[in-house]
């Protein structure tokens, strides 16, 4: 049996770029996480910030070399397994792509080293600017990578010139390029997801060394900043996406009604299903849940006007819907869980109890998985929604594939990548484990007696009227019965 070049193609770059992307969504949401924990240390002197600063920046680190030694890949990929297709885009991508390498990764890259060593060669003040150089670099690097993406999803600026296999998309406005239709608001998207993942790790950490008894003054100061973070990113995160859905309904139609498994345009008002198993060989959602008129309230904001189904895209140009149907709403599921937590959190933050209730700290130590699903169900969805094209109408992804390379030569690219990244995982998770395991630098006893009733003195009373330690209520009471004693 033959295997096929285009199949294992598109497998490989699937399983190298899921890989990758483990890595920089972390960056950016810890990255900007780091920015305000060093900003409350200059700002109170408070040497609790600065350990705080200090720990985050050695996951962060971490996180940083594993994304770039698993990029690599990527880019040879394109050379080797999408030759036609790096034809294609390669004016549109050089320029994006030189974009983010000049003011980007060098940016973040080259005051890494001042972040990382020179916590006690520089003064403070040089080391925060570093500090938000490096959270920066992370954000200007996936604003360029966003745009190369979504002109694959909404082209714009160019023109084509050659043709059949030489045929090529050539730059004609750069501009246009940069603020394609989609860039915008599936870059404020992606952002959102990153710095979701960022609060919930710092939380998932910390919550972990609060029922070890661990670090007690240090994860709850990280758990609160964390919490506040993500509830705050969390809530805007359907906000965002229902801005990038209204994108994808105007300039991709089929794309959204493969999300909605919304198989046949009706006249009436168009409802959106909350769960359901797709049929496409029936054409609608078996034991489906269906709110009626929801989606063409949020497409159109009334519930009388029609939703475009996909039985107006010729059947040769329609995506499958099985995939991005359940990618599409396992984002959104985990999405309202984290609203729903965080905000349960933050009550339980301003009452005082949070950190007596081990049951919800264990929820929050593994909760950190969520935002790395949606991420990657985010990613699958769009990708998988945009085919058959690999450029919206302009270019088949059965048409980008290299023309000289066999399947046999794919497959055995496959299996070693795939080995290499399973050390490489192994790796990661070691290094991790072991940072985790060893912890923060203890600050030490007088420094902190010296900042004790400071400014800010711990995120933690700002939402926390007591005024006591985040070890909640149950210090209180404790305290009220020696009192009287």
């Amino acid at each position: 049996m033959e295997l096929s070049v285009v199949f294992l193609s598109r497998l490989q770059f699937t399983l190298t770029i899921m890989f990758h992307y483990i890595f920089p969504p972390l960056t950016i949401g810890l990255g900007t996480l780091m920015v305000i924990m060093e900003g409350l240390y200059i700002k109170t002197g408070n040497p609790q910030y600065e350990e705080m600063t200090r720990f985050w920046t050695k996951i962060f680190a971490v996180n940083f070399a594993m994304g770039v030694a698993s990029g690599i890949v990527m880019e040879f990929q394109f050379g080797t397994n999408w030759a036609t297709y790096s034809r294609f885009v390669g004016d549109v991508f050089g320029s994006a792509l030189a974009a983010e390498g000049i003011f980007a990764f060098f940016l973040e890259s080259g005051f890494l080293a001042i972040l990382v060593f020179g916590w006690d060669r520089v003064s403070k003040k040089m080391h925060f600017f570093s500090t938000i150089m490096v959270a920066l670099g992370a954000i200007f690097s996936s604003i360029w990578i966003v745009v190369a993406n979504s002109w694959q999803q909404t082209p714009a600026g160019y023109h084509l010139v050659g043709h059949g296999s030489i045929e090529r998309a050539e730059v004609t406005n750069f501009w246009s390029v940069v603020f394609n239709p989609s860039s915008v608001e599936r870059l404020v998207h992606v952002l959102i997801g990153a710095f979701i993942l960022g609060g919930f790790m710092v939380m998932s950490i910390s919550a972990y060394y609060i029922l070890k008894k661990r670090h007690l003054e240090f994860a709850s100061r990280s758990f609160t900043i964390g919490l506040l973070f993500a509830t705050v990113v969390s809530i805007l995160a359907p906000v965002s996406g229902h801005f990038a859905a209204e994108i994808v309904a105007k300039y991709q139609p089929p794309k959204l009604a493969a999300f909605e498994a919304h198989y046949k345009t009706g006249k009436g008002p168009t409802g959106m299903y909350l769960i359901g198993i797709p049929n496409t060989q029936k054409q609608k959602v078996d034991y489906g849940i269906e709110v009626p008129g929801l989606l063409s309230f949020l497409v159109h904001g009334n519930l009388s006007t029609p939703v475009q189904g996909l039985d107006q895209t010729k059947p040769q140009n329609r995506p499958p819907v099985v995939i991005p149907f359940y990618m599409y709403h396992l984002m959104i599921g985990l999405g309202i869980f984290f609203i729903l937590l965080t905000l349960y959190g933050c009550y339980l933050l301003w009452r005082g109890t949070l950190f007596e209730k081990r049951w919800l700290l264990w929820i929050f130590v593994v909760a950190v998985l969520g935002p790395y699903l949606a991420n990657q169900a985010g990613w699958i969805a769009a990708e998988v929604g945009r085919q058959p094209w690999v450029v919206y109408g302009l270019l088949r992804t059965s048409k980008a594939v290299s023309p000289a390379v066999s399947g046999g030569q794919v497959l055995t690219s496959i299996i070693m990548f795939g080995l290499i990244y399973l050390m490489l995982f192994a790796v990661w998770v070691y290094v991790m484990n072991e940072k985790i395991k060893n912890g923060p630098e203890e600050v030490k006893p007088d420094e902190m007696i010296a900042h004790k009733g400071g400014i800010l003195e711990t995120a933690a009373r700002l939402v926390n009227p007591s005024g006591y330690s985040m070890t909640g209520a149950r210090e209180k009471r404790d305290i009220d019965n020696n009192d009287q004693n």
